[in-house]
């Protein structure tokens, strides 16, 4: 009889017969921007987490810079919206003038920029709108816009999620024509409509004003369409392909990890977040471990960048 417990003894050997470890640069911090001054408004839902307006970043950066993580994922919240989300890619918009604004001030931190329309709409879609459809080919110039004026802005990573089909290509051939044959692209490639973006609504103020996104999110019951995004977006040029929520996806992820030669990357996505809050702030659950078992899932899945809320308290519980 093999005895496996042998291995498993004591703490020393434990650790030495870990297989997987998670390390402070797997994180990708999300932060959201907001218009106005003095502002640090608090998402109900989503308790730790704060909408910043420029002057007060600094309270969220210097705690970003100090745990070394891997980078930031920015999300505007424009004052003003119209149909066409023009301020998505005004020169003066609110997410370029944070981008400018770390990298004057903070050029170490490695930004990530969403590219999407939805908080920027009135309509509240992630594309053009004719009547109640969402309008895919005309909504990617748009998309190509807004990824160019963010990259001179000073963005580092360009993370389309609008899930309009051809938009990595668009992108790409758009950053290229510009001069950013270097910026790489994480596209969302296998974001699916999930019940889990809830709080991030909130955060955001992106909640559609009419329907819902199932005419271009991925139906959660599909696995194999999943793979088959991925491979599309890897083909129009894609550097980093994510899947997208985390916990109930993981045999996606997984899968993909077996059948793509690419880095991936995993959203933990709001709604995941606010329950393991919710449940630590009644006390039926130890917050340390179920963050930590869930992070350490998503790695062991195959994510090699993990976009969570929980970044900068795992960082802390790591040491």
């Amino acid at each position: 009889m093999y005895r496996f417990r042998r291995l498993r003894q004591d703490g020393r050997i434990r650790s030495i017969m870990q297989e997987t470890r998670l390390h402070p640069k797997d994180f990708i911090y999300p932060i959201f921007v907001t218009e106005g001054e003095n502002i640090r408004n608090p998402v109900e839902s989503m308790p730790g987490v704060y909408q910043y307006s420029i002057d007060r970043l600094d309270e969220i950066l210097v705690r970003v810079k100090e745990a070394d993580i891997g980078g930031v994922m920015l999300f505007g919240i424009p004052t003003q919206k119209d149909p066409q989300g023009s301020q998505a890619y005004a020169e003066d918009g609110i997410t370029q003038r944070a981008v400018r604004y770390m990298k004057e001030n903070y050029p170490e931190i490695y930004i990530v920029v969403d590219i999407c329309l939805c908080e920027y709409t009135s309509h509240g879609h992630c594309g053009m709108v004719c009547g109640e459809e969402i309008l895919n080919d005309e909504t990617l110039p748009f998309l190509v816009k807004m990824a160019v004026s963010l990259a001179e802005a000073g963005a580092d990573m360009a993370a389309p999620s609008d899930m309009m089909d051809g938009r990595v290509a668009a992108i790409r051939e758009g950053l290229d024509l510009a001069g950013f044959t270097q910026m790489p692209i994480m596209a969302y490639s296998a974001k699916f409509a999930s019940a889990y973006y809830g709080p991030f609504r909130d955060a955001a103020h992106s909640a559609p004003e009419f329907g819902d996104r199932k005419s271009y999110q991925m139906d959660f019951a599909n696995g194999q369409e999943a793979l088959r995004e991925i491979a599309a977006d890897i083909e129009e040029g894609a550097d980093i392909v994510m899947v997208k929520p985390a916990l109930a996806y993981l045999d996606v992820l997984k899968e993909a990890a077996l059948t793509f030669d690419v880095p991936l990357a995993v959203y933990n996505v709001s709604g995941e977040y606010a329950m393991v809050k919710a449940a630590a702030a009644n006390g039926w659950i130890d917050e340390k471990r179920i963050v930590t078992e869930n992070l350490t899932a998503m790695k062991r899945a195959g994510a090699k960048v993990i976009i969570t809320y929980h970044a900068l308290d795992a960082v802390g519980w790591l040491g």
